[in-house]
């Protein structure tokens, strides 16, 4: 359980990390571009900004699903 946790916890710690560098990085980004989605549109947003939280939401998904699969020692 505590290993878990902790893992849980280096995940959490990383990917927030990673979105703090992004932050940073796009200050100075004035590239925007729109999402369209089924509804409608989102407002402009830095092109890095929907890149970047596109794989930092893809790493942290990626990182929890991994830790809820079950493990199989003998798989040969």
């Amino acid at each position: 359980m505590f290993l878990l946790l902790r893992k849980i916890f280096f995940i959490v710690t990383l990917n927030s990390a990673l979105l703090l560098m992004l932050i940073v990085g796009i200050q100075n980004s004035s590239y925007r571009k729109k999402v369209n989605l089924l509804i409608g549109e989102t407002v402009s947003l830095p092109l890095s900004f929907i890149v970047g939280i596109s794989f930092i939401s893809g790493s942290l998904m990626g990182s929890l699903i991994s830790n809820n699969l079950p493990s199989h020692k003998n798989s040969f």
